[in-house]
């Protein structure tokens, strides 16, 4: 019998990995992929550099950033599309202390998933999704964007979705290789069809992998599911989609049906074993809570939303002409205490420009 999901207490554990050694100062995203002894942290557009005193990242010298690659302008030294570090596999907020970030030959923040030779920094960016280790592989899924000259309000940069896609790599060297189609393109999803995976979920009772995807249709944006064997992700025509909730799956995704909706684009699916259900937490659009819903199954039905937490971010110190923007939530069971009691989200807001750690205790 599954319980339902009330909140005892919750408490702000500050900003992560703001403490680090090679100088970022700011990055987005923040997914976590367990990988066995270590879980893997995967990361949007990373900033190295310093930040200026009474200065936004996105407006130096009161300029909006614009949609260029974003190395040498302000503070900022450098730029890159995508990161990842690794912690040790333990419970508790605690463990991401210990953290190292993958790195090249030069002791540099790695780019995970570089881009390719037809791309070009000042217009294409490939951010970062959720992953899933199958085996010896690491498959990590990505939206790739491409930068506009004007804003995509409410934000001051402007981008829009060209799709989204899969790439395959190991732990041994932490190269990846794009999934492509036969014909050679790396976009499996376009801009109109879900973005699969912003969450990844091995389902114990068939032995496949789910995808969730989010894409946003008539003003909202909404979650579908898919699913895949193992051994045959890197095969576009593999793949199904849940078109009813019976549930009932086909080989088309222009049949695929919402399970829910309402986040910015980014959540996590786990099973919780406090509630005895599957758990799934979002931003709520971007009015500042994180909210989380259940349901006895993995693809549903989905309950309305909770409120986990909402976001108060203190008064900024100097002003931009763009409102406070709070996205990115989501949890990260494999540090989830006491049997999944005591649950820790992420949510990350744009001026800030860190990952925020969140501890909510369930009743």
């Amino acid at each position: 019998m599954s319980r339902s999901l009330t909140v005892e207490s919750a408490r702000d554990l500050g900003l992560l990995f703001a403490g680090n050694p090679h100088g970022m100062i700011g990055q987005d995203g923040a997914y976590s992929i367990p990988l066995g002894d270590e879980t893997l942290w995967f990361f949007g557009d990373t900033l190295i550099g310093r930040r200026q005193a009474n200065e936004s990242l996105w407006y130096p010298d009161g300029k909006p950033v614009g949609p260029r690659d974003m190395s040498g302008v302000g503070g900022v030294e450098r730029m890159i599309n995508n990161s990842g570090l690794l912690v040790p596999a333990a419970e508790g907020p605690d463990v991401l202390r210990r953290f190292r970030y993958i790195c090249d030959e030069r002791g540099e923040l790695k780019t995970l998933l570089p881009l390719e030779r037809d791309e070009h920094p000042d217009r294409d960016r490939i951010w970062c999704q959720h992953g899933v280790k199958v085996r010896d592989q690491v498959y990590l899924s990505f939206i790739k964007v491409r930068m506009t000259d004007e804003p995509t309000p409410p934000l001051p940069i402007g981008f829009e979705i060209v799709g989204s896609g899969l790439a395959v790599g190991s732990t041994r060297d932490w190269d990846f290789r794009r999934v492509t189609r036969a014909d050679g393109d790396s976009i499996l999803w376009r801009a109109d069809e879900p973005h699969f995976a912003t969450a990844f979920m091995l389902d114990p009772a068939s032995g496949r992998v789910l995808l969730y995807g989010t894409v946003r249709r008539e003003g909202v944006q909404r979650c579908y599911l898919a699913r895949v064997a193992p051994d045959a992700m890197e095969d576009p025509d593999a793949y199904e989609y849940l078109t009813s909730p019976a549930p009932r799956w086909g080989r088309h995704v222009e049949d695929a049906v919402p399970i829910f909706g309402g986040m910015p684009s980014e959540l996590s699916v786990s099973f919780n074993e406090h509630l005895g259900q599957y758990l799934a937490v979002h931003s709520l659009d971007l009015t500042g809570k994180i909210v989380a819903r259940t349901a006895p199954h993995a693809c549903g039905p989905w309950s309305e939303p909770v409120t986990l937490w909402t976001v108060r971010p203190p008064p900024r110190q100097y002003p931009v002409p763009y409102p406070t923007l709070i996205y990115a939530g989501k949890e990260h069971p494999e540090i989830a205490a006491d049997g999944g009691r005591k649950i820790y989200l992420t949510y990350v807001e744009f001026e800030e420009y860190f990952p925020h750690l969140v501890e909510v205790t369930l009743t």
